[in-house]
């Protein structure tokens, strides 16, 4: 009878085991070594979806890559993007942006509203790696200001790993003052939505300390700090709402400091103030801050793709590359997961070639691109 006590903690963690939902048994690390996203450089461009707008991109905790698109469908790769699935309805209404993978168990939110916002918002959740979609019941709170976010069109979210708030679901978010007229435009801030129960409430951060501002990124740094980057489509007389601004947070996403203009980085054409979505991903490598940013580098129009490289968590862009001459708009970044098959590898989902792309590539392939003055490319890559 003895014997039996003493295995009972070890049955019942067996039965709990069994009666797990699938992506929980998932455990490839969030983080790995960098070395995966070297080696031989490689680029390669499929088209994904056909029509429509507004691409978002996430790699399942099994690695199945998410291309997910317009109002709202997605589209899975589960061979690291050599080929793609039919596809699937994850709920009626216009794409959010913002779809976020929940590391802790495995589960993939995406966000929903109505029509063009201001609009009637939903959540949707899957627990089996973007194969199948149901309503999520959640409630999302004001910011200090009172002003509810709103979803579109904005980043994908992420996990946090790091520090006091490891475990928090953050993805960027933003108010519209009503509508996005130009009248409106010195109103309108970006700011977040964070949950820290898995996506069942969500709190909104104090504004971006900028107005005029709509569309960000977000990405965690390997000491728990979260650098956020917008679009600006108005700017007070004096500043520049063609380049990109940033800032980092201390303190989880709640709230911003550094604020100041990226001169570097293009917020879309340069001939318009108007700006353009951009992808943005941190590379998924231990104890390394290699940030990546995508948006079209042209003096007018929204084509020339290229992916600019950071080693230092936002301050500096030394290089950056050219991924698409042809037509690119709106753009979405992740990183691969390590132990999966996307391992190594960067996604862009961006609008072009008359619906989606995505573009597969690793770090070294950007490694090969033009110097951009803008600090230097650290020695530890060749370590």
């Amino acid at each position: 009878m003895r014997n039996l006590y003493q295995l009972l903690p070890t049955f019942l963690a067996i039965v709990a085991l069994a009666l797990t939902p699938c992506h929980a048994k998932e455990n490839h690390p969030v983080e790995g070594p960098l070395n995966p996203f070297l080696g031989e450089a490689k680029l390669d461009i499929q088209q994904v979806h056909k029509g429509g707008r507004f691409p978002n991109v996430v790699v399942a905790m099994d690695g199945s890559i998410l291309a997910v698109w317009n109002g709202v469908i997605v589209k899975r790769s589960e061979d690291g993007g050599d080929t793609w699935g039919e596809a699937i309805s994850v709920g009626k209404g216009f794409m959010g942006g913002g779809v976020t993978v929940n590391e802790r168990n495995g589960e993939i939110i995406a966000f929903v509203e109505e029509r063009h916002p201001p609009a009637t918002q939903a959540l949707y959740h899957s627990t089996d790696h973007g194969k199948t979609w149901a309503k999520l019941d959640a409630a999302i709170k004001p910011d200090s200001k009172d002003n509810l976010p709103s979803f579109h069109m904005n980043e994908h979210g992420i996990t946090l790993r790091h520090g006091e708030n490891a475990g928090r679901l953050i993805r960027a978010s933003r108010w519209y003052a009503g509508q996005n007229h130009r009248s409106k435009w010195p109103q309108h801030y970006t700011n977040a939505m964070y949950s820290d129960d898995g996506g069942k409430t969500w709190s909104t951060s104090e504004p971006f300390p900028a107005k005029g501002t709509g569309e960000a990124t977000l990405a965690e740094l390997s000491d728990g700090r979260v650098y956020y980057n917008t679009r600006r489509h108005w700017a007070e007389e004096g500043a520049n709402p063609r380049r990109r601004w940033h800032a980092w947070s201390e303190d989880g996403g709640v709230t911003w400091k550094d604020f100041s203009i990226c001169e570097i980085l293009p917020d879309g054409p340069q001939s318009t103030n108007y700006g353009c979505m951009a992808g943005l991903t941190r590379l998924a490598v231990k104890g390394r801050d290699i940030v990546l940013y995508c948006n079209c580098d042209s003096a007018g129009g929204r084509d020339k793709g290229t992916v600019w490289a950071s080693f230092d968590g936002g301050r500096t862009w030394p290089v950056k590359r050219l991924v698409q001459k042809g037509r690119f708009a709106y753009s979405s970044m992740t990183s691969g997961r390590p132990g999966t098959k996307t391992e190594g590898l960067i996604y862009i989902h961006y609008e072009g070639g008359g619906g989606s792309a995505v573009a597969r590539f690793n770090l070294a392939w950007v490694l090969d691109g033009s110097k951009t003055g803008n600090g230097e490319i650290p020695d530890w890559l060749n370590e």
